[in-house]
Parts: structure tokens; C-alpha cells; sequence
């Protein structure tokens, strides 16, 4: 891929707002989503199968995490809303432009189709060439990750190549519905070149409702699969919750997700808690060859829905992966701790315990079981 090119400068003018321009803008966002419709009604075919799913709580008409005793208990609503709007969010925001490669349809083309692909697009977004197919792990292309293009959380860089250069995608996978993993205008730009939606179940009401055909949409619930375009697709637990505005908190599923093909098998944690579920995914599908695991937007204020990057130590032990590819970071500011703060604490733990790291720069490719990318890119910017 071609040298790092530098992040715009407008995508750092954010920088520097004080608390009053926080609580308007938190106000805006809140009132605002509460307004957004929900998504389409599902039939009665569609119900009856989610009702049926030991993930959904017919009592409380809404999908729920498994018990778990050691899982810790989240702040209340104003605290966390205090929190973000009056919280200490020095160090959140990166000073310097972030460095980027970027990837151009020939270069993608030219990587040998008997292998197995990864390129970071930012956050928690990769493009995967995948025994020569095209996948999309959560695609977000958006400047922001919100219900409306002029608030909310802005990205720190550009994308390392534009949405109308890639590549008819095979497959397109999802791990939940909240914004930084749903993103509408990505999504609607993409139809018709994407050939199947593999999601949690009850996201792909979301998924008709911005266009997409219900025929290419595959809804899974945890442990069922789907074969396609030579890839075993398999949806797994994890612990988090969803929704796109104030009312339809958890109606619908998450999931963390197994890949294989090739012989070799990629894990995506999507955003998730540490819950015992890791031992169960390490039990059926380990070992994994790379282990796509969440470090980011973690918090004291709610505990049990991201990982501290100890906690991702621990859940990549327990899926047995073979190396860990540190995503959910880097690209967005989600949460009060410095923006370079996961990947530094990972590093640390993952030389400290003999841990194979990879840490590929925004546009980078890593090719699974070859020699991987572990510069320490963000240890120099501000």
C-alpha cells in the first residue's frame, strides 16, 4: 500500500469545545433520537422465530444478555449523561493528523486470491479479501457516527479509500445497530453491490427499512450459520446491548462473529463486555488465527458493555486466538479515556504475557498467518 497520507485538517475542528457546547450539542443528540423512527414491525413469521430465541425475553418484548453473576453494575442515566457532558475529555481527541494509507482498487485486486486479507478502514470497520471474495465487517464511511451528519461524534481521519472505489462485496456482516457500526448512508450507498447482509437477528428490519432487499438479507441468531461465497459464517455471543433511538432499547440482537475459510478462522468480537461466553466461542472454534477483539469506549460508568484492555487480554485467552488484532479505537471518540490509551495498556499486556499483536495502521494490510504489522504507530502523535 502506498505511504501514509495525513488526516484533513477539518476533521480535528471540534477540538477545544467547552461544557456548554457539550451540553447543547449531548441535549440535541438526546432529544433528537428520541424522535427517529423505529424500525419496520417485523412479520409474524419473523416474531414468532425471534420469541423463540433463548436470547429474546418475551416477559420484556426485548433480546437480553445471558445471567451473569460477575458482570458489574452501570452508573444511572444522568450520571453517565453528566459524565459525558461535564467529564474531563482532555487527551480524547488526537492533536495530530492520524496516518493513513491509502488503498486503490489496483492494489486491492493485486493481492493473491489464495490467501485470506484484512485491511483496517478505521474503528471497527475492515475490508476482507477473503480467498479472492470482497467482505465488509461493519462498514462506516460516514464523518460522523449519529442520526444526523452535523452532530455527534466526528472522525479523526478519512477513510483510507472512498466508498465508490470498492470492490462488489460478497459479503457484508454486522455486529449490532448502534451508529458506529450502522451507518445509513454507508449502507444505502451500497445497494446493489452487496450480495448478502449477514446480521444479528431483527437488524435486518433495519437493513429493509434503508433499501436493502430481504433476499439478500441472512438474520442469524447465535450459533447458526450460513455457507457463502466459500466462507462459514457463524454468528457467536456477546455482551452489549442495541438500539438507534430512546425507545427501542434492545430490540434487537448483537453478536460477535466466526469466520473460516481457507482452513483458517477470524474472529470479531464486536463490542461486547467480558462475559463467559469467550470460553464457550475458544471451546468450539479455537484455535483462531486472528482474533479481531475490542479495546475502546470503555468506562467505570458502565462496565459490563466494553472491554478494559486487561478484559481483552483475558477474552482473546479464552478464545485461543493465535493473534490479536486490536479494534474500536483510533478513529472516534466514544468514551473519557485518551485516544491513545487502549493501545497503549494492550501493548504493554501483550508483551508482558508473550502475546502476538497486531497493530496495522488505518489502510494497512494484514494478511492472516504471514508476518504482521506491530509498530507502535500512535506511541509519537499528540
Amino acid at each position: 500500500m502506498q505511504e501514509p497520507r495525513p488526516a484533513s485538517s477539518s476533521n480535528n475542528s471540534t477540538r477545544g469545545n467547552g461544557g456548554f457546547q457539550r451540553l447543547r450539542s449531548g441535549w440535541l443528540v438526546a432529544t433528537a433520537c428520541s424522535l427517529v423512527a423505529c424500525a419496520s414491525t417485523p412479520d409474524e413469521d419473523s416474531q414468532r422465530r425471534y420469541q423463540a430465541s433463548p436470547q429474546y425475553s418475551s416477559a420484556d418484548k426485548r433480546f437480553q444478555n445471558p445471567p451473569n453473576p460477575a458482570a458489574k453494575p452501570h452508573a444511572g442515566g444522568f450520571q453517565i449523561w453528566s459524565r459525558f457532558l461535564f467529564g474531563d475529555k482532555s487527551g480524547t481527541t488526537p492533536l495530530d493528523s492520524i496516518p493513513v494509507h491509502t488503498v486503490t482498487p489496483s492494489q486491492l485486486q493485486a493481492l493473491p486470491a489464495d490467501a485470506n486479507h484484512v485491511i483496517r478502514l478505521g474503528h471497527s470497520s475492515h475490508l476482507l479479501k477473503l480467498q479472492g471474495n470482497y467482505w465488509l465487517i461493519d462498514p462506516v464511511f460516514g464523518e460522523r457516527v449519529s442520526p444526523f451528519s452535523f452532530i455527534g461524534p466526528k472522525r479523526f481521519h478519512p477513510t483510507p479509500l472512498p466508498l465508490q472505489d470498492l470492490p462488489p462485496i460478497a459479503g457484508l456482516v454486522l455486529s449490532h445497530d448502534h451508529y458506529d457500526h450502522l451507518d445509513e448512508p454507508t449502507i444505502k450507498f451500497l445497494l446493489g453491490k452487496v450480495e448478502r447482509y449477514f446480521v444479528p437477528l431483527a437488524v435486518g428490519a433495519r437493513l429493509r427499512d434503508m433499501g436493502v432487499e430481504p433476499e439478500r438479507i441472512v438474520e442469524l441468531d447465535w450459533w447458526q450459520q450460513e455457507q457463502h461465497a466459500g466462507v462459514q459464517v457463524t454468528a457467536t455471543p456477546s455482551q452489549h446491548f442495541s438500539g438507534r433511538t430512546l425507545s427501542d432499547r434492545n430490540s434487537t440482537l448483537w453478536a460477535s462473529w466466526v469466520l473460516q475459510t481457507g482452513g483458517q478462522r477470524i474472529y470479531y468480537s464486536g463490542d461486547t463486555g467480558y462475559f463467559p461466553g469467550f470460553k464457550a466461542i475458544g471451546e468450539k472454534f479455537g484455535p483462531i488465527d486472528l482474533a479481531l477483539m475490542e479495546n475502546g469506549a470503555y468506562d467505570a460508568y458502565w462496565p459490563s458493555v466494553h472491554m478494559t484492555p486487561e478484559e481483552t487480554i483475558q477474552a482473546f485467552t479464552d478464545v485461543r486466538g493465535q493473534v490479536l488484532y486490536s479494534v474500536h479505537n483510533s478513529t472516534f471518540s466514544l468514551a473519557m479515556h485518551g485516544w491513545r490509551e487502549p493501545m497503549d495498556r494492550l501493548a504493554a499486556l501483550a508483551q508482558q504475557q508473550g502475546i502476538q499483536l497486531a497493530t496495522p495502521e488505518i489502510g494497512e494490510v494484514l494478511t492472516v498467518g504471514q508476518p504482521r504489522s506491530n509498530k507502535q504507530w500512535w506511541e509519537a502523535l499528540r
